[in-house]
């Protein structure tokens, strides 16, 4: 008796854990999850934006987790827009001088996402906001056109580690 009531303990304990994979914490009843296209509304548009922020997403997905993509009734699903894309210059500080401003000349590509993820198991865990994040580069060197696309990957990747984060990490 005393075997199957310590047996049930450990059943029931697992049951209701979380499998664990690179920091993360996914609920063991969530199996699939659907991403949804990510439309470009920012006044700036670079044409394969959209389509790579929506496929780097399902790559974090498929490489950091045990989820599959699907369409057909997702126990998840994330969605969102991108609403801001820009480039300006910018002053890199340096405090290992004094403070000085670097003299080289900087500039900052800036991609902002407002995206919504839906839980459907657990609606608590759903959110809704908008993540930023950008990348500094020097205004000499290579043509920024010839940049440009190496660029917005760096960014995307950054934007989909924090999003990956935010929807399966409790640590956000």
């Amino acid at each position: 008796m005393k075997k199957i009531s310590l047996l049930l303990l450990v059943v029931v304990l697992f049951n209701s854990c979380s499998i664990k994979f690179n920091g993360t914490s996914i609920p063991t009843e969530m199996k699939t999850v659907n991403v949804l296209f990510f439309e470009n509304n920012a006044t700036l548009v670079v044409p394969s934006m959209s389509i790579n922020l929506t496929e780097a997403l399902k790559n974090i997905i498929r490489n950091q987790s045990r989820l599959n993509i699907t369409t057909n009734d997702p126990n998840a699903v994330f969605s969102g827009n991108i609403i801001n894309y820009d480039i300006r210059p910018t002053t890199i500080i340096d405090a290992n001088n004094g403070g000085i401003a670097n003299t080289s000349p900087m500039n900052r590509m800036t991609i902002r996402v407002n995206v919504k993820y839906t839980n459907n198991l657990d609606p608590k865990a759903s959110f809704e906001e908008p993540i930023e994040r950008f990348i500094d580069f020097p205004t000499s060197g290579a043509n920024f056109a010839q940049q440009e696309p190496e660029l917005n990957r760096k960014v995307i990747d950054l934007i989909t580690q924090d999003i990956f984060k935010r929807a399966f990490e409790n640590s956000w």
